[in-house]
Order: structure tokens, then sequence, then C-alpha cells
């Protein structure tokens, strides 16, 4: 593996530039040394496709392993979308031996200073505890970049598409939860059935929600997790005490009571379940939705979300909970009403529509990785 340094990073390294050498491009990275904050920052970018590694908080005796470290971010980020490990194997060992050369020409140099500015900017994905990056890594390599003329790629996809020519197979495999999702309504029935993989967390599992039912993200949310029984039946403590609470906003911990709260971000599916949970959207039209485990599927040949079967509409925002969304159906369904047009027109700038499986699973392929 061919690693293009810019000036400021050889000079970091303390290492000499080999000469450059023919390199496929896939193998190939130009690097740059950044600050964030006091902390030394390395970003990578791939000649290639311009899918981008990040390490945080390097200090010198880092900076001395710097090669080992390459490897490691490479594998996690790519273990944390999803893709076979045969197939990391596969790129790393044609890539084994890392080299130090200079930057190739101004157009590379350009894409890693894109990337580099990018680096700055999502400090919610930045983990201070850790070097290697994955989570920035991801959210920077699944932006739209301009690669040549008119022409625009998601890095991410693009990688996707270079790993599997490579391998010449399916690149992603990993473990997934099928979850049935039922919004809690006395006199309608909503539900979905949502695939997940096992390593989503809980930040982007309300993105999900928000999509397979077609909420606006617009009101506050979190997750209340509940007991379930064990393999003998036997309920570990009170089923209708939460024993936690997953909350989307620091200033939650303000109403901190016996139950504890913990920060959504970055807790993950497998960190928590089996278990019982309830999601609450809207903490005024106070929707709920209880979410079940259907079963674990072993080899899920995705890593996006999917939803596989669903029934009902989901009620428009702001309508008032579920006497409102009557008093909404009553109206819209009377074309006689005198505020027939009026509300559907509403209904419709609120979001409300007929349940489309095909559009959710548009959609949610669009979800982001991290939010």
């Amino acid at each position: 593996m061919l690693i293009h340094c810019t000036k400021k990073l050889l000079d970091e390294l303390k290492v000499t530039p080999t000469a450059e050498t023919e390199e496929d491009s896939l193998y190939s990275w130009h690097a740059n040394i950044i600050k964030r904050g006091r902390k030394k920052t390395v970003v990578l970018v791939n000649d290639k496709n311009r899918y981008a590694i990040v390490l945080y908080g390097l200090k010198a005796k880092e900076m001395k392993q710097i090669d080992q470290l390459i490897v490691q971010a490479i594998r996690k980020t790519f273990q944390e979308e999803s893709i076979k490990d045969e197939v990391i194997d596969q790129y790393l060992q044609q890539s084994s031996e890392i080299s130090f050369s200079k930057t190739k020409n101004r157009t590379c140099v350009a894409r890693l200073n894109k990337a580099c500015e990018n680096a700055y900017f999502f400090d919610d994905a930045l983990n201070m505890d850790t070097i290697i990056q994955e989570e920035l890594s991801i959210k920077i390599s699944s932006l739209l970049v301009g690669d040549g003329k008119k022409s625009y790629i998601h890095p991410n996809e693009q990688m996707y598409k270079d790993l599997e020519e490579m391998a010449g197979q399916a690149i992603f495999s990993s473990e997934a939860y099928e979850l049935k999702v039922t919004l809690n309504l006395e006199n309608h029935s909503v539900w979905r059935n949502i695939t997940v993989p096992i390593n989503t967390t809980f930040n982007r599992l309300h993105n999900i929600l928000q999509v397979a039912f077609g909420w606006q993200n617009s009101h506050l949310h979190d997750f209340s997790i509940y007991p379930i029984y064990n393999d003998d039946n036997v309920i570990p403590m009170n089923k209708d005490t939460a024993v936690m609470n997953l909350v989307c906003d620091p200033e939650a911990s303000s109403y901190q009571d016996e139950v504890p709260m913990k920060m959504e971000t970055r807790v993950k599916l497998s960190d928590i379940l089996p278990a019982r949970i309830v999601y609450s959207y809207d903490f005024g039209d106070d929707w709920t939705h209880t979410i079940e485990v259907q079963r674990v599927i072993e080899d899920y040949r995705f890593n996006y979300p999917t939803c596989t079967d669903g029934e009902g509409d989901t009620p428009p925002e702001d309508v008032g909970g579920e006497g409102g969304y009557d008093e909404f159906l009553k109206i819209v369904n009377d074309k006689n009403h005198p505020d027939h047009a009026h509300m559907v027109n509403w209904g419709t700038m609120q979001g409300y529509k007929k349940f489309d499986l095909k559009e959710i699973n548009w959609r949610l392929g669009k979800v982001e990785r991290f939010s």
C-alpha cells in the first residue's frame, strides 16, 4: 500500500519518502496531518474512490506505529460498514507492505484538502476516546463529492463497487435483527417489519423509524428499555419498569429519576437486545412504538435497513394525538365537510401519506449510517 504524504506529514513521521512506484489506485492513498483542537489528526483519502479514513489524537508513539494503525483503521472501518472479513483480508493482503512517498499531483491534494475540511465539521461523529475514527470516516465518505467535470460520486458507494470488483463476490454480510415496530393506537393498526444490522446505533434507529413511519423528525424522542423473560421464563424484575432510558438530548439528564439515562449516540442494538423497547416520539402528542425482535438473521447481505412488511398509515404531525387523528380522518373522508379541502392540504403539509413499502425502502437506502 502506498501512502502519498504531504510534506507536513512526512516531517512529522520523520521518514524519507520512497521513490514512487506504479500502484493500483485502489491500494494508494493520500494523507495529511491536521489539528482538531490540540489533537493531531491524520486524514487519508483513497486515490481511486475518495473514501476517507481518520486517525485522531496521535502522539509520538502512535506516529511510530502509523503503518500498523492505518491497517487497523481500514479493517475496523470496513467492519463497521458490514463488509465481510474475507473481503477485508483480501484487500489488506494485496496491500500488505506500506511505503510512504510524496503527494502525486494537485488534483489529489485538492481532494485530500476537501476531506480534511470535512473532518472538522462533524463534532457529533468524533469519538475522543479512540484513535480510529470509524464513525467520522464513514460519515465523511458518504458525502457527495465532485469527481471531474459535471461528475459526482459518493465515495462509500464507489468503494463498495471497487471492493466487489476486486473480490468477485458480494461484499456485505452481517448479523441483523428483524424487528416488528408497532405504533400503539387503540383504533388503528399501524406497524412495520424492519430488518437492521445488529451494529445499528440507537440514534440511527431513530432516523430509520422516522422514515419507516413517515414522521418529520421535528420533535424530541427517547427509547425506554424493558426486561423480557429469560430462558427459564422468569422475569428478572418488574416487566413494566424500564431499566434504562436512551435520550437524544443532554438536557434530558436534568430530569433524571430512578431509571438510568444514557445518550443514545454510539449505543448499539447489540448492546441492548434482547429486550423490549418502547420508542416515544413527540412528547406532546405522545406517539409510542413498541419494538420487538422477531428473529436474528445470521447472514444479512446489506449494510442498510430494509422494510419487509407493514400496515396502516401514520398520523400526521401535530394532529393532537389519537383523538385528533380520529377527527382528522373523519373530516378528510367526508368530501362534504366544510373543512375537507383545508384539512387535506394541512395533512399533506404535515407529511401525511398512504403506506408505501417501495418508497420507504428507497428512503431507507438513503439513511446515513450515522446521524
